[in-house]
């Protein structure tokens, strides 16, 4: 079907698969000369009223001569996108480049003229939205900065297009017609503009998928047991409240029903819409259902047959044609070789999963790559909610299995506003687009917490994973930054997530502990201190505490300001009066119903009776903190034994607050964990709300489409490039960054000749690899003041190290004395792209000793890095040292950050050292490296993973 054009090889790295606004897909690729009659058939129909305002007259059909100019295109001068369903146009855009004076042009002219047509029936599906942004990107990649569009006044729709996009424009109407004159230069603007529209699309589709009105089950067997009768059976049992049906192509002519459901042979003999098809046939023949279910407009499928991706390379093959499969018909896949999906609404009540258990309703949001995991998250959901740890159940759960289409991307972007969701939890075995993931994580956390554990080791069945280059607690680190709060196991997933599920969160991380064990206590005292936390001396109640002592005791706590939650320790009572399960249950809910806006947790040690009656509540939403309570003017309670005495009146809880569960653990450690989670979770929260910024300054000094040019031109040379130290200089010299000059000495007199071009004093370096940055190794001479010992220092490292073509030396001008740095840059499989510093030598390289920041970085974020390593006090006069310019360090990590995400062709980028005087620093040393930007980039146009 695609043939070569004119000038240009058919760019096929232009094709894409993107999600419409309503949640469908289409694909968008090139126009070519094999393209006539599907242009002919889309043209047909076309309204009469979408072709005036295409062509500004009547224009019933296109002659002979205006298919072949919207085929054949050069892909530079003029390009034409189609967005295809099933194979067929369902849009096209084309831009046609032209010269100031408007007529047909070849570079350097940056101006081209662009027109869309969409067909009447896609109109509103955001399809001209989505081939505006491919266009744009595809206009830039060819040398245009410009568009130009002339509109019909009449043609409001399309004018809504141009001016949403957010680019910087400039309208005018001359002859009856609007002409929009618009830069494609990527504006603040038009970024939100885009992931608005992204997050709007992708969260559509996954709610098509969730949220089905009928729903068909392909592959259920005809006796009982399979995996097609098993989600049947679920699926009818959890009472879905849309149409069911049963498929099976073995079904004999005159059933018409199984169970109870009405049975068909094949989707397409269903009378009436499908939304959702649940594949659970062998891998063979899943292709034949996929072709019935596009045929009959399925929305969507969740596909549990195996033999995919996880079975080895053939599988691989049939998996990526799956996709290309149901993406031609506007399909989105789970799966396959997934679990199931389950969403609790009692709207919906879709359990079309194999869980053995259908989870209780309620406020959380469960992912799970895996299956195996996803039974056990339900599993432990499900058993900690009949009587461990209280009623917390799930809204919606996805498995995404081979995670072959739909991933935990998607997910998010329907859970960030998803009403029905308070808190997210994820299994994670692999992040395939990081950037992307950072940055709807970051988006998410700021609404709602986000708590995920990433399986380690090797790469997930089915995925082509590379391992990260990171260790596990800078990762870790990485992704709180986004406010991502990642924990080591399922169990600290669950732990966490009822936590956070159920109480609000802490103001910071004071904690108070009471209870009827002093040894207990005491254990989560250390738990406390060991986390980080800031406990207080444990208040032992006795084992002869009544519920009227815990409750007391509780209420005092939660009412002082000097403590920002609870911890309440309890064992099996002792004696008479001593407090039962149920009734310590009511005292201490009713204790934390007083004062609302502290959380308290309980540690509990065989006392199943008690999690069993905490959980007497009937909603998990997360609730904000209230400010403090109103008490007596002469009750303080500053003092431990405050808790002994009788209760201050507190105000009563107003009307609208909820029921709080108070979440038990069996154990202080897990307790405690939770809690800490919960407390860096909340201060990620407080400064977010007031992010940093970029300073305007940096921007002046900055030339983003200069440096763009000279990376494209370094690029025609090869697919991955290390620059030399020129084009480093010269590089990196457009984002303000600085490079002390180094001069080559090839030989004594070259050297001498070198440092009288740059005046003495000098230092003599060896650059060869096994000498770089090794002064340790005698590889550096510093403060060379004349000729003389210029010429001792050169032959001394020559007669010690070798031939000078050996060391590679060089001269260069001494810098200001201060603390050696580095600062590196780096795109990282697992966290995307990272920005690195530490002191310079044995400090960052034998102890680790670096800290990490995910790009962009902001003022703030530039300053906590710097103070973030462990030898940081160097930097702000330990000892009396004089503190060198640190704000200065800021703004050059600031540089970096920015380099690296301007441009996405910018690898690796290594600054050693960097000297950091007290007034002022010096880069010494730079190596850049380019490659070519990924397929999935998350800088570029709406598109979904490559198959």
């Amino acid at each position: 079907m695609q043939s070569a054009s004119d000038r240009h090889e058919y760019p096929a790295h232009w094709e894409a698969d993107v999600v419409l606004r309503d949640g469908g897909t289409a694909r968008i690729r090139p126009i070519t000369v094999d393209d006539a009659d599907r242009l002919v058939s889309f043209y047909e129909q076309v309204s009469d009223e979408s072709k005036y305002y295409r062509f500004f007259a009547p224009y019933p059909r296109l002659s002979a001569k205006d298919v072949h100019r919207f085929t054949h295109h050069d892909f530079v001068d003029r390009v034409g996108l189609a967005a295809t369903v099933g194979g067929e146009f369902i849009a096209t855009v084309r831009y046609d480049r032209i010269s100031a004076d408007g007529m047909p042009a070849s570079a350097p002219a940056d101006e081209a003229e662009v027109a869309f047509l969409v067909q009447d029936a896609h109109q509103g599906r955001g399809v001209a939205s989505a081939l505006l942004e491919h266009i744009g990107a595809v206009a830039r990649e060819r040398g245009i900065r410009r568009f130009a569009a002339e509109v019909l006044p009449a043609n409001v729709k399309m004018i809504k297009v141009f001016t949403d996009a957010g680019y910087t424009q400039k309208r005018s109407f001359e002859d009856g017609v609007v002409r929009l004159e618009f830069d494609l230069e990527p504006t603040d603007r038009s970024l939100a503009v885009q992931y608005a529209r992204e997050q709007r699309a992708e969260s559509r589709s996954v709610q098509r998928l969730l949220t089905p009105g009928s729903v068909a089950v392909v592959g259920v067997g005809r006796t009982p047991g399979g995996v097609g009768r098993s989600v049947l059976g679920n699926i009818r049992d959890y009472g879905f409240n849309g149409r069911l049906y049963a498929v099976n192509k073995a079904f004999p002519d005159e059933q018409k029903e199984l169970d109870g459901i009405p049975a068909h042979r094949s989707v397409r003999d269903i009378d009436g819409p499908v939304d959702l098809a649940v594949v659970a046939v062998p891998a063979e023949h899943v292709p034949e259902v996929v072709a019935e279910c596009g045929a009959h407009g399925v929305q969507g499928l969740v596909v549990l047959s195996a033999g995919y991706a996880e079975s080895g390379p053939d599988g691989r093959e049939r998996q990526r044609e799956l996709v290309r499969h149901a993406r031609a018909y506007g399909m989105r896949i789970i799966g396959p070789n997934a679990f199931g999906i389950i969403n609790t609404s009692p709207e919906v009540r879709l359990n079309a999963s194999l869980a053995p258990e259908a989870p209780r309703p309620g406020r959380i949001g469960l992912f799970a790559q895996s299956g195996a995991i996803g039974i056990a998250l339900l599993s432990r959901l499900h058993r900690r909610g009949a009587g461990v740890t209280g009623v917390t159940g799930v809204s919606t759960f996805v498995s995404s299995g081979n995670r072959a289409d739909v991933s935990g991307n998607d997910v998010l972007q329907y859970w960030y506003d998803d009403p029905h969701t308070d808190v997210v939890l994820m299994y994670l075995e692999s992040i395939g687009n990081p950037r992307k993931f950072t940055r709807l994580a970051r988006r998410t956390a700021a609404a709602k917490p986000l708590v995920v554990v990433q399986g380690a080791g090797t790469a997930p069945q089915g995925h082509a994973v590379r391992a990260t280059r990171l260790p596990h607690a800078t990762v870790s680190a990485l992704l709180r930054q986004a406010g991502v709060i990642r924990v080591d196991t399922i169990t600290e997933l669950v732990d966490t997530g009822l936590l956070l599920a159920r109480q609000p969160l802490p103001t910071g991380p004071k904690v108070a502990i009471l209870g009827n064990s002093e040894s207990l206590g005491l254990l989560t005292y250390d738990a406390c201190v060991a986390e980080g936390l800031q406990p207080s001396t444990p208040l032992d109640l006795t084992t002869a505490a009544a519920p009227e002592d815990f409750h007391a005791a509780l209420a005092r706590a939660l009412a002082d300001d000097a403590y920002d939650a609870v911890i309440v320790t309890a064992i099996p009572a002792v004696g008479e009066g001593s407090a039962g399960d149920a009734a310590l249950a009511e005292a201490l809910r009713s204790a934390a119903e007083q004062v609302p806006g502290k959380p308290v947790l309980v540690v509990h040690v065989e006392l199943g009776g008690l999690a069993e009656a905490l959980s007497a509540a009937a909603s998990t939403a997360p609730q904000a903190a209230s400010g403090p309570p109103t008490i007596r003017a002469d009750h303080p309670f500053r003092a431990l034994d405050r808790l002994r005495a009788t209760p201050a009146p507190v105000q009563p809880p107003a009307a609208e607050t909820r029921e709080r569960l108070i979440p038990a653990y069996p154990a202080a450690e897990r307790a405690v964990r939770a809690l800490a989670d919960a407390v860096q979770y909340a201060q990620w929260r407080r400064e977010a709300a007031e992010p940093g910024k970029v300073p305007e300054s940096i921007d002046a000094a900055i030339d983003e489409k200069g440096a763009a040019a000279l990376i494209d031109g370094l690029l025609t040379r090869g697919q991955g490039l290390t620059l030399g130290s020129e084009e480093t200089c010269e590089l990196l010299g457009m984002y303000g960054i600085q490079v002390h000059r180094a001069l080559p000495a090839g030989t004594a007199d070259a050297a001498v000749q070198a440092a009288v071009t740059l005046g003495y004093p000098v230092a003599l370096k060896a650059t060869a690899p096994h000498l770089r940055h090794r002064a340790d190794l005698g590889g550096v001479r510093l403060d060379l003041a004349d000729e003389e010992q210029l010429r001792r220092a050169y032959a001394e490292l020559t007669e010690m190290f070798g031939t000078p073509d050996e060391l590679r030396p060089v001269v260069q001008g001494m810098a200001p004395r201060g603390v050696d740095t580095v600062i590196r840059a780096v795109i990282d499989p697992a966290a995307g792209a990272v920005l690195s510093f530490g002191l310079a030598g044995a400090a960052s390289q034998l102890l680790g000793d670096t800290a990490h920041r995910l790009i962009p970085v902001t003022d703030r974020e530039a300053a906590t890095l710097v103070r973030a390593i462990r030898t940081a006090p160097l930097l702000f006069g330990w000892r009396g040292s004089t503190p060198v310019d640190t704000p200065a360090l800021e703004e050059l990590l600031l540089r970096v950050s920015r380099l690296v995400d301007d441009h996405p062709e910018v690898v690796a980028v290594t600054l050693e050292p960097v000297v950091v005087a007290p007034r002022g620093l010096s880069v010494l040393g730079a190596s850049v490296r380019l490659a070519p930007p990924p397929a999935r980039d998350d800088l570029g146009p709406r598109t979904l993973p490559a198959y």
